[in-house]
């Protein structure tokens, strides 16, 4: 027996220990719902005050809660009990959507996370935040906050203070005195527009600074205001009016650059020098006409850049773009560098230029000059001969001959080239084959690996439709061209490929403007060729359907028309016959129906009778008058016993107590 009380004793701390843990979260759980307001929901760690339409935060708040929602009620900075200070276990509050004018005291003293968004606050005091020693995220967007409303230092007091958001407030410059802890800060959408040089002394440690949507300039801003945050990752001034990028940009860490949406005619050389970490760089929708050669170059880890809806004009300071474009890794991704000026290019990818679109007043070397075809002439194809610039020997001047197939004779059109003879080492060839065809040959004398076909739908003014390309292996002699629009220009360039699949640049790129016949083109055209005697416009039989189709259309809804307008006018006409109906209201009759339903009940307002629909004698028997909807709009269904299986049934309103028989 002493044996077997020590072997208890011994495992007696054993036994108990697992028990424990359940028996304390039996206890916390039980004391937590015993301290729940009145006016809330309580669910384990979470307090749910929110909706309720309270004017001050509830009394009865237990410890143990660690989230508590009050946000869209009406409480105002009167509503802060001074025991709410005292909670300790909540870490979280939100009261957005209130009717608070200050920033709150009273607050929870641990809480980390505090959301008031969409109040009317327009004052922020030191006392006020010194109380919220743990806070270390701040959500004050949508307010009424003033540079002069937030007392200076007001946020430092917030020591642990690491995430500001002050988006949608009245502030005209960066509040004095942020924590020395804050790593992200949003000031986008205010109106500031100075920044001092002292602004974010002593925030080194911020990554990340949004200030979109202000009046920021040139002058407004320090030129050291921001070389100071040496630490910042993301930088986003877009929407403002600057002509150039900030100077002194933070360079260390900076990896995300947002100037898009300003007013920037110009990039200096420099502005991006030392930015050897930025990923991201955006300056869309601004005034740029052209770009300083190397300006990009310092920036060896960029991935993204965004250059849309800027006014492009693709000249001869355009070349060295084109040549970088082309020469770029894939790993970099290259979005909006589209022509503007002049018209002749305008919408063209700049990417997808060549050398001969771009016009050079002072260059010494001519470019082929585009040739365009069009069915209203004799010829309905035309061969170009081309030499690439690697199979150019000495310098002399030679004819650029433009030959017409099934042509007797030929014909030239010589231009100067003081760069090189042209051997016919590509000839290339266009046949306008039908409205929607155009047949691209081409005969090669040196070896090329594959062929990039690329062609535009060309307009008055600018490109009218996507750009398209298809590449073609070396072995094949062409490509037809389908689904074109019928009496368009096109624009069709075939660039050789090298074993690399390279592009080359500038004299290797054949291009040519050519026009699809139109649909009522005359297809006995003997210069047409045998080919296109037997085409057919193919939208034709379509075009003559769809006419076709819709005058049936037409004539069946007529006639449906006259048919429902003859049926309605007849039975108007047969119902005027009936008796029950003429100086009657609609709202004083119940339908109902014998055996034979020959028989139709008229009720009025103090009697009713049945009587024959055509004056036949009635049925001799018991009826049965059920009322369905009762004044009150519900069903109400009064029983009696069914007789000789009559049934009738009420569709207006009957009182419920009113009980219907023979």
């Amino acid at each position: 027996m002493e044996v077997q009380i020590r072997m208890w004793n011994k495992d007696l701390p054993t036994l108990i220990s697992p028990w424990i843990p359940i028996l304390l979260g039996l206890h916390m759980h039980f004391s937590w719902a015993t301290t729940c307001p009145e006016e809330c929901r309580c669910d384990r760690t979470f307090v749910y005050c929110n909706e309720r339409s309270l004017m001050s935060v509830p009394l009865g708040l237990g410890e143990g809660y660690k989230t508590l929602y009050l946000h869209n009620n009406q409480i105002n900075n009167a509503g802060f009990p001074l025991e709410m200070h005292n909670v300790a276990s909540v870490e979280t509050v939100y009261l957005y959507g209130n009717q608070l004018d200050e920033f709150p005291v009273n607050l929870p003293k641990n809480v980390r996370v505090l959301h008031l968004q969409e109040n009317n606050i327009q004052t922020v005091s030191r006392a006020a935040l010194a109380q919220l020693l743990r806070l270390e995220e701040l959500y004050l967007d949508d307010n009424s906050i003033s540079t002069v409303g937030v007392e200076e230092g007001a946020f430092r007091e917030a020591i642990s203070l690491k995430t500001l958001f002050l988006t949608k407030n009245h502030l005209s410059s960066v509040p004095i005195g942020l924590p020395e802890e804050l790593r992200e800060l949003r000031l986008d959408e205010n109106r500031i527009a100075i920044i001092a040089e002292d602004a974010f002394e002593n925030v080194t440690g911020l990554e990340r600074l949004l200030l979109d949507g202000n009046l920021l300039t040139d002058e407004g801003i320090a030129p050291e205001a921001l070389q100071t945050l040496v630490n910042l990752k993301t930088l986003s001034m877009a929407r403002n009016s600057l002509t150039v990028p900030p100077p002194y940009l933070p360079a260390e860490f900076l990896v995300k650059l947002n100037l898009q949406d300003n007013q920037m005619n110009e990039i200096p050389l420099t502005a991006f020098h030392g930015l050897h970490r930025l990923e991201r760089l955006d300056i869309s929708n601004n005034q740029l006409q052209s770009l300083t050669q190397g300006v990009f170059d310092g920036l060896h880890g960029l991935r993204q850049l965004t250059v849309r809806n800027n006014l492009w004009l693709c000249d001869c300071n355009i070349k060295w773009v084109i040549l970088w474009l082309k020469s770029l890794p894939a790993t970099l991704n290259v979005r909006g560098f589209m022509c503007q000026k002049p018209e002749r290019v305008r919408g063209m990818v700049i990417r997808e230029l060549t050398l001969e679109l771009i016009q050079c007043p002072n260059s010494t070397a001519t470019v082929p000059q585009p040739t365009l075809l069009s069915a209203s002439t004799a010829e309905s194809a035309t061969q170009t001969a081309f030499t690439p610039a690697r199979s150019r020997p000495t310098p002399t001047p030679s004819p650029l001959t433009l030959l017409p197939p099934n042509a007797g004779e030929d014909r030239e059109q010589r231009t100067n080239d003081p760069v090189g003879p042209r051997q016919e080492s590509l000839r290339v060839s266009f046949a306008v084959l039908n409205g929607s065809c155009i047949q691209v040959s081409w005969v090669s004398t040196f070896a090329v690996t594959a062929y990039k076909v690329t062609w535009v739908k060309l307009g008055h003014s600018l490109i009218t439709g996507p750009m398209q390309e298809s590449l073609v292996e070396g072995e094949r002699g062409g490509i037809a061209l389908a689904n074109l629009e019928p009496k368009s220009t096109y624009r069709i360039c075939i660039d050789p490929l090298d074993a690399f699949n390279s592009y080359h640049p500038g004299d290797d790129t054949i291009c040519s403007e050519v026009m699809t016949k139109s649909t009522s083109f005359d297809s006995g055209d003997n210069t047409t060729g045998p080919e296109q005697a037997t085409q057919q416009d193919p939208s034709s039989p379509f075009l003559l359907a769809g006419l076709i189709g819709g005058a049936v259309l037409v004539v069946l809804v007529v006639l449906l028309s006259i048919f429902c307008w003859h049926m309605h006018k007849k039975e108007r006409s047969d119902s005027s016959k009936w008796k029950y109906s003429r100086g009657r209201r609609k709202d004083d009759y119940c339908e109902a129906g014998t055996k034979k339903d020959n028989s139709i009940l008229e009720m009025t307002e103090t009697s009713f009778q049945i009587v024959s629909l055509n004056n036949e004698q009635l049925l001799k028997g018991d009826f049965r008058i059920q009322p369905i909807y009762t004044p009150n709009g519900g069903v109400g269904y009064t029983d009696s016993q069914r007789r000789n299986n009559s049934t009738a049934y009420c569709k207006n309103s009957v009182p419920e107590s009113d009980t219907c028989h023979k």
